[in-house]
């Protein structure tokens, strides 16, 4: 049925439609209200940038599943990876008795991960999972505990992930207390930062880094951890020569420099992980999302030696590798190298850049446009000399463009932010059309609230 979906956008009932409507119910009196639902359209059935709903409409998918679905929904070689693998082996545990894929997966990120040096990788469920072995591994390597994370950070829903997380809701309320020895310092937040974008590119590194000197002592840091362009908090990307002046000063201090490339890795920023454009190599780096096509896996990779002094059993988890999420994985890295995704990315990045620069020359409310390859953010003001920021209009905007069958997502910790995460296997036609449609909401969104 997948390759049957007609790539366009149509609509056969109001959103959401009767079907829908009646699963929420269902789902209101058995799932936790805890468990949240933005557009509550049921999907049945995807392909590519389409995904179909339980009335049958066709809604354009500027999300990804936050990033996941990269290589599309119902990739072929995944669908028949998966098909082949579950038909043969679904489950064993790695830990008890091993399995090729597993093993594949790992020489896979061992060579696509930044850096030609010798290294190891470990499998797990989740980017939040990923996060906290990494933590583990960073402070068991160094004999230090203390672990620096950034203003508008996002790395998990754990506990100690929530820790190093920086916006409070719906994350944060009232969960604590979290873990210890976590501590965050300033972003370098270029449209933010005091004094603006030249001073960030040229007071960022230090203040920061004199933070760290004071608050924590660079001795007693095991890590620091940082998203090269971050997510949830606003696809906040630092300047040029940030990332690498931080690694540097890791190194010097013998902290490891952890990149959290979760949102942004496999092809995502248009190259291979965002680290790449400035040729950061980072001693631990975590990923998850995109890796698998919409299964469950994550992973850690990093130096040999590092990875290599955590004793046996200090890692694992039942559930981590799995032969069928490692079988997809192996499929979406080969559809990302056959296809040239990360190619695709960048001309996705320029379609979304033209288009979301043209919106904001005829509309104020557009502070900033930025982001790298099929990784594009818009944040909303209220006005450009104050830079307040619009969530009133961002949300009105995202429920205007569900109205119209395209799912949209927003972010940042102040609620203003737009993020375009479509498939990298999106049509030019279907773009185009995804952001006539944004286009008009907007307007609408505008036109409602001023």
């Amino acid at each position: 049925m997948n390759s049957a979906i007609e790539q366009r956008r149509r609509l056969v009932t109001e959103l959401p439609g009767p079907r829908s409507r009646a699963l929420q119910e269902r789902k209101v009196a058995a799932v936790s209200a805890g468990v949240p639902t933005g557009l509550p359209a049921y999907i049945v059935e995807g392909r590519d940038g389409i995904l179909v709903d339980a009335d049958g409409n066709q809604l354009i998918d500027f999300g990804s599943g936050i990033a996941v679905t990269s290589v599309g929904n119902g990739n072929p070689r995944v669908v028949k990876a998966v098909q082949d693998q579950i038909a043969r082996l679904t489950h064993t545990c790695v830990m008890v008795t091993p399995y090729e894929p597993y093993v594949e997966v790992c020489e896979k990120l061992n060579a696509l991960t930044p850096g030609g040096h010798d290294k190891r990788s470990a499998l797990f469920n989740s980017g939040a999972e990923a996060v906290e072995n990494a933590v583990k591994i960073a402070r068991h390597f160094t004999g230090r505990q203390a672990i620096v994370a950034f203003d508008h950070a996002y790395h998990g829903r754990t506990n100690l992930t929530l820790g190093l997380t920086a916006k409070n809701m719906p994350y944060k309320d009232r969960f604590g207390p979290f873990a210890g020895e976590l501590y965050r310092v300033p972003m370098a937040y270029p449209y933010r930062w005091p004094g603006g974008e030249k001073a960030c590119e040229s007071d960022a590194f230090d203040y920061i880094t004199d933070q760290v000197h004071a608050q924590v002592g660079e001795h007693n840091t095991a890590a620091v951890i940082i998203e090269p362009i971050q997510g949830e908090g606003g696809f906040i990307v630092p300047p040029a020569g940030f990332l690498k002046e931080l690694a540097l000063w890791c190194a010097e201090h013998g902290i490891l420099f952890i990149a959290d490339e979760v949102q942004s890795g496999f092809c995502r920023t248009g190259d291979w992980f965002a680290c790449d454009a400035e040729g950061v190599v980072p001693d631990l780096i975590t990923t998850a999302k995109g890796i698998a096509g919409g299964m469950p896996l994550a992973a850690v990779t990093g130096r040999a030696d590092i990875m290599d002094s955590i004793h046996p059993g200090g890692l694992g988890g039942t559930y981590g590798g799995n032969p069928v999420a490692c079988a997809a994985a192996l499929a979406s890295i080969e559809t990302m190298e056959a296809d040239g995704l990360a190619e695709r990315a960048r001309a996705i990045g320029e379609i979304l850049t033209g288009r979301l620069t043209e919106l904001g020359e005829r509309f104020p409310q557009v502070g900033e446009v930025r982001g790298r390859g099929a990784m594009i953010a818009m944040e909303l003001v209220e006005d450009r000399e104050t830079r307040k920021p619009a969530a009133a209009l961002t949300a009105a905007v995202n429920k205007a463009c569900h109205s119209r069958g395209l799912v949209t997502l927003t972010c940042g910790t102040l609620g203003n932010v737009f993020r375009f995460l479509p498939p990298l296997t999106i049509s030019d036609d279907l773009l185009a059309e995804g952001l006539d449609l944004f286009e008009e909401s907007f307007a609408e969104a505008v036109a409602a609230i001023g």
